[in-house]
């Protein structure tokens, strides 16, 4: 049982996981987690499903899966009926009204759909996975150089559901980078394997850029790839100009984690989500939404 806070009812929730039987067998039993070692957390495994969910038979999955899981289809960007497999359903583009966003430079809003958690002066060898478990940036990004400029500094984790909109986005106007890609596992993301895989986050594919943000300074942003994630895909064009909303990229199917960095005293997350992280809950957001501000002195 995964229990998120509600910021709109300002209510707790239960989630409704999408293979949540499957989950708990695999991540909390002998037998199951040694058919994850010898094959659910590897490559091929991900890649067959992943092509299993580009090919047409896997379209009538599509309306299933947005009944069960009551999902809005008035802010899809294309009728749900014309997607050509699940992994078109997946990757989903929305219309501009779904996913207003603020213009306004000193607010920082969320990069995508998900659960949140936020962390604040943290400890480079010992940022917070979930409660009990911690990770090092320096294992998670592979360069102490980068890595170190966040020493003492601000770190949000977004967990995208299967259920959520899969699209990831830039939360200012700037230039990004080209992207870091490190090989890995393909653990799922969820609390059930985050409670039962250390380092998880360190053992996933994942993919990492630098984005010079004109108001919150630089800022380090990791995708973490999950079980049956078949890509990682960046859409943004390195070292061009960027406006606040841009897409940076998206997930095929598959929960996936986006991971943002900030330097010390660079932002101020509200209140409400820092309450919520301190008692070890995530908070459900939407991408656009506002989560803080730019610091000020």
């Amino acid at each position: 049982m995964i229990k998120y806070f509600n910021r709109k009812s300002k209510k707790y929730e239960i989630e409704k996981v999408a293979g949540g039987t499957y989950l708990n067998w695999t991540y909390s039993s002998p037998c199951g987690m040694k058919l994850l070692e010898l094959i659910i957390k590897k490559k091929v495994f991900s890649k067959l499903y992943g092509n299993f969910c580009n090919s047409k038979y896997s379209k009538k999955k599509i309306s299933q899966f947005i009944k069960d899981f009551n999902i809005d289809i008035n802010e899809f960007r294309e009728n749900y009926k014309n997607f050509r497999c699940f992994n078109d359903f997946f990757s989903r583009s929305l219309k501009d009204t779904a996913r207003p966003i603020d213009s306004n430079k000193n607010i920082l809003i969320s990069p995508g759909d998900g659960r949140l958690m936020v962390y604040e002066n943290i400890d480079l060898n010992k940022i917070v996975q979930i409660k009990g478990y911690t990770y090092s940036l320096f294992d998670l990004i592979d360069d102490p150089k980068i890595a170190v400029k966040f020493k003492n500094g601000t770190c949000l984790i977004l967990r995208l559901c299967p259920t959520d909109y899969h699209r990831f986005h830039f939360i200012d106007s700037g230039i990004c980078e080209s992207t870091h890609k490190i090989k890995g596992n393909y653990y799922s993301v969820n609390p059930i394997a985050l409670k039962n895989i250390a380092n998880l986050f360190c053992k996933n594919k994942r993919e990492w850029s630098i984005f010079h943000s004109d108001n919150f300074s630089d800022i380090l942003y990791v995708e973490v790839g999950a079980t049956c994630v078949g890509s990682i895909i960046q859409t943004y064009l390195p070292e061009g100009t960027i406006k606040k909303g841009d897409e940076k990229g998206y997930f095929k199917f598959g929960g996936s984690t986006v991971i943002l960095f900030f330097e010390q005293n660079k932002v101020t997350i509200d209140k409400d989500l820092l309450k919520q992280s301190n008692l070890g809950y995530e908070t459900k957001i939407l991408m656009g939404e506002t989560i803080g501000t730019k610091f000020t002195y």
